[in-house]
C-alpha cells in the first residue's frame, strides 16, 4: 500500500479500543505517526515543541527543540529511511500496540502506544527530556524506569 493511500485511509479509532500500528512515517515528536493499518497517531499524555521550535499558547513547553524531539521519536521507531515531499520522515520499525484515547483533532487518534523494544513511547519521550507530561491529557500516563514495565 502506498503512503498516499495510507493518508486517504486514515481513521480515528474509538476511545478505549486497542489497535496495532506499523509505523511508516512521522511528522514531529508527538506525531502524527502514520500507521500502515490506517490510523494517524498522536502520542497521548505529552507535549512537545512544534517542528519550527515554537510552543502553542496554553501548552506545556519542553526544553528540547521540535527537531530534536522528532528525531528521537524517529529513532524509537527504528530510524529514518528517507523523507517524503510533505516533510514526513519515513520509518520502518517495530509494530506498536496502542490504546486509543479518542480523537486528537482532525483525522488523528490520540493513543498510548508501546513497543517491545522501548516500552511506552510517551514515557520514553518524557524520560529522554524531549517531551513533558501534559496533565490535561496524561490521566493514564504511568511511567516507570524499566521500559518493559510501562
Amino acid at each position: 500500500m502506498s503512503l498516499l493511500l495510507l493518508a486517504a485511509a486514515s481513521m480515528v479509532v474509538p476511545p478505549g479500543e486497542r489497535f496495532t500500528c506499523t509505523p511508516v512515517a512521522v511528522w514531529d515528536g508527538d506525531g502524527p505517526i502514520w500507521c500502515r493499518e490506517g490510523p494517524r497517531v498522536r502520542l497521548a499524555g505529552i507535549a512537545v515543541r512544534e517542528i519550527d521550535g515554537s510552543c502553542r499558547p496554553g501548552h506545556p513547553c519542553p526544553r528540547a527543540s521540535g527537531r530534536e524531539a522528532r528525531d528521537h521519536l524517529v529513532t524509537l521507531l527504528g530510524g529514518a529511511r528517507g523523507t517524503l515531499r510533505t516533510g514526513h520522515v519515513v520509518v520502518r520499525g517495530p509494530v506498536l500496540s496502542c490504546r486509543s484515547n479518542g480523537s486528537a483533532r482532525g483525522s488523528r487518534t490520540g493513543a498510548f502506544c508501546r513497543s517491545d523494544k522501548t516500552g511506552d513511547l510517551s514515557c520514553a519521550m518524557v524520560r529522554g527530556g524531549y517531551a513533558v507530561s501534559w496533565a490535561r491529557y496524561d490521566g493514564r500516563l504511568v511511567c516507570r524506569s524499566d521500559p518493559g514495565s510501562s
